[in-house]
């Protein structure tokens, strides 16, 4: 009988090898190529404006060469890329590559403490910043003890068309500001710079990227990938999924996180496609995008999806186009699963990935996929269920935690061997990184999760995952959104919680306890919620993703203030 780690083999994709090959170039040389092969065709379009694949190149060229000459970056430096979603965002990340220096991605959400941390821990030298989020960084140029020399300052209006202005948020349709504070340069004249790039001979083996994660204590912690490491994940998804150069993407996903990075930039360009990108996420605006534009490959996060499909024009548009449906960082309610196959012929093609694997890791072969469902290690990937404690691998069906190897591991974090100590482990003299997500292995092979290591109820002893109460949950037919969290008992130690959005058309019809009531019909009891509470809305990270974490010390908070004023 096959290992647990082969059983995948029987339902592998056909055409698609169990080996990955990773070209041996940089990421520059894909797009380089493609504005060799396909000149004229369209890279990206933006509010109506539209750069070619010459034009495209020919302003990462430029810019690269203004970061190289004008602002001092060489091989080896770090340069803080922080912007909403915009093709000054991917002149920029490829300009930064050009000249052998590696991207820090920072979310644009962050305060300016969080971006001094990312700055001074990376030791970037150089920030490319949109001008409204400048006050973010520029107190940090020139600061004593501090790496930033320079600021590049973009206005994400330049180069929209007037036609295209009513398309970008107002905060966001602001012209760009004369620039006379010192050390603080307009990107319009790095895009406009003459001057030729030196080569400075990068290999794929440099340090490309390196995002921070958010980590669940502490501080957060660099990724550090490499041009290979970036291109593994991303050919390997290529040819899982059979795209290619006619491929049109919808990059809506935010671009400093993995999952906008990869499959909404990266994929594009590697393979010569288009990207249709969107600044914010606008459901509506995105339904109108994807007729207009024949968008053929969208990966967003759950959220997003079901967002998207709630639209009352989703259900009108012209969406025949739509072939490739994918995503992960949460699985899909079987509810809305069935409602996309029934309605518009499509399946959500699951996958895994983290930002330590470069985005894709694991995926469902797209012709036999599994709801809900991790799906399995893709071409030269190695994963295992392991005990956490004792660090044996699991017989198949047991839950433990997943570790894997592969191409598309990082190698290893920023300047942090305890980090790197705790996250890799030998098994069988090969290099195995923890994912700390607790998973188990199917009788086919297939890997379903069972929620992070950390996010467990414990209720009187039974172990509850969160994740398969809340799919439960998607299934009631007034939920719209659900988080289930762990809060504390006194008897029980942990009592589970759901916190619900619900329909607009089911608020003030439904009550907690008819929740509850209902949820005691469909899971044992001890899974069932006894606590539910109706919210407007549920907090989101900037890629989508519920934040669970948030909602569970908030609600930790709360209880055990509680709790202590009964006992006092």
């Amino acid at each position: 009988m096959p290992t647990p780690a082969k059983l995948h083999h029987a339902h592998w994709p056909k055409g698609v090898p169990h080996d990955l090959r990773v070209p041996q170039v940089t990421l520059n040389h894909f797009v380089q190529t493609a504005a060799l092969r396909y000149p004229d065709k369209p890279a990206l379009i933006y509010a109506d404006r539209v750069l070619t694949y010459r034009q495209l190149n020919a302003q990462i060229e430029s810019v690269a060469a203004y970061l190289q000459q004008r602002l001092g970056v060489v091989r080896g430096d770090r340069v803080l890329l922080m912007s909403q979603n915009c093709p000054q965002f991917v002149i920029a990340f490829y300009a930064v590559m050009r000249v052998g220096a590696a991207v820090v991605p920072v979310n644009p959400m962050s305060t300016l403490p969080e971006v001094s941390y990312y700055a001074d821990n990376s030791g970037a030298k150089v920030a490319v910043v949109a001008q409204d989020l400048l006050p973010q960084v520029q107190p940090l140029i020139g600061q004593v003890g501090g790496t930033l020399t320079a600021a590049l300052v973009h206005a994400y209006s330049e180069g929209v068309p007037d036609s295209g202005l009513a398309a970008l948020p107002e905060a966001m349709r602001f012209a760009a500001r004369a620039l006379d504070e010192a050390h603080v340069h307009a990107f319009a004249d790095a895009a406009a710079f003459a001057e030729p790039v030196r080569d400075v001979g990068c290999t794929p083996d440099d340090l490309a990227v390196l995002p921070y994660t958010s980590g669940t204590t502490g501080h957060p912690k660099g990724c550090c990938h490499t041009h290979t490491s970036v291109l593994a994940s991303n050919i390997a998804s290529q040819v899982w999924r059979g795209l290619h150069a006619d491929a049109v993407f919808l990059c809506v996903a935010p671009l400093f996180h993995m999952l906008g990075m990869q499959n909404g930039m990266n994929m594009p360009l590697t393979l010569g496609g288009t990207m249709v990108m969107m600044p914010r996420w606008d459901a509506a605006r995105a339904v109108a995008l994807v007729e207009r534009y024949r968008v053929t490959v969208w990966t967003a996060p759950p959220a997003m999806v079901i967002d998207f499909f709630a639209q009352p024009t989703a259900h009108t548009s012209d969406l025949s186009s739509l072939a490739l449906l994918s995503g992960g960082g949460a699985a899909m309610p079987e509810a809305v699963s069935k409602m996309l196959f029934e309605k518009f012929g499509l399946s959500y093609n699951e996958a895994y990935g983290l930002s330590e694997t470069a985005a894709f890791l694991h995926a469902n072969p797209p012709a036999r996929g599994k709801r809900q469902c991790l799906g399995m290690p893709t071409q030269g990937v190695h994963s295992r269920i392991i005990d956490p404690e004792s660090l044996q691998e699991l017989p198949q069906g047991e839950v433990g935690e997943l570790v894997t190897r592969g191409a598309q591991v990082m190698r290893g974090y920023w300047r942090n061997p305890q980090a790197d100590q705790d996250a890799f482990i030998t098994l069988d003299g090969e290099r195995y990184f923890r994912t700390g997500d607790l998973a188990l292995v199917d009788e086919d092979g297939y890997f379903f999760m069972r929620d992070r290591l950390k996010r467990m109820v414990n209720v009187s002893g039974f172990k509850v995952w969160p994740a398969e109460v809340e799919n439960t949950m998607y299934e009631h037919p007034a939920v719209h959104e659900a988080c289930v969290i762990a809060v504390p008992d006194n008897k029980r130690g942990e009592n589970v919680m759901a916190l619900l959005v619900l329909k607009p058309e089911f608020k003030g019809q439904v009550t907690e306890q008819d929740v509850i009531d209902w949820s005691r019909e469909r899971m044992a009891v001890y899974k069932t919620p006894r606590i539910v509470r109706f919210m407007d809305s549920l907090p989101k990270s900037g890629t989508g993703k519920i934040l669970w974490r948030q909602l569970q010390e908030q609600e930790h908070a709360r209880v055990n203030a509680a709790l202590e004023q009964e006992t006092s």
